[in-house]
C-alpha cells in the first residue's frame, strides 16, 4: 500500500539576489508513517562556482541543522509533532540555505524514496557528468 509523502529540496542560494542555486539535499515527510527526514550533500565545487567566496563550512552546519531538526535533537524540537517540525523547515526563507517549494507523492518506501529524490533531484549533477 501506498501513502501520502511531501518533500522539498533544499538548495543553497550563496546570493539571494542573483537567485543562482544548487540542490544540496532532499526533506522528506510521510504523516501515515510517521517519517520525517533530511538527508544532504553539498558539492563543494558547485558551490565555490556560484560563489568562490562562500562559506563553505557555514552551509554545511545550516545543512546540518535540517538534518539534526528532523531527528528531534532537540528537547524543544522533539515536542513539536513531525508536521509541524516538516512545516517549519519549509517555511519560505531568505537565506542561503533554504527549502524549496513543497511538493507530494505516493510511495510504500519513505527511506527509499529519499534516496530515489536524492539521487534524481542533488546528485543528478555529479552522475550525469
Amino acid at each position: 500500500m501506498k501513502d501520502v509523502y511531501e518533500y522539498a529540496v533544499i538548495r543553497v542560494v550563496p546570493c539571494v539576489v542573483r537567485g543562482e542555486l544548487i540542490n544540496a539535499g532532499v526533506i522528506l515527510y510521510c504523516q501515515p508513517r510517521d517519517f520525517l527526514c533530511a538527508r544532504t550533500e553539498l558539492d563543494e565545487r558547485r558551490l565555490r562556482t556560484l560563489d568562490e567566496d562562500a562559506d563553505v563550512e557555514g552551509v554545511r552546519r545550516a545543512l546540518a541543522a535540517y538534518e539534526r531538526a528532523c531527528a528531534g535533537e532537540s528537547e524543544a524540537l522533539r515536542a513539536q509533532s513531525l508536521g509541524s517540525r516538516f512545516r517549519w523547515l519549509t517555511a519560505p526563507r531568505s537565506t542561503i540555505v533554504q527549502a524549496g517549494p513543497v511538493h507530494a507523492g505516493l510511495t510504500a518506501d519513505p527511506e527509499a524514496e529519499l534516496e530515489d529524490l536524492l539521487d534524481r533531484l542533488v546528485r543528478r549533477a555529479t552522475h550525469t557528468r
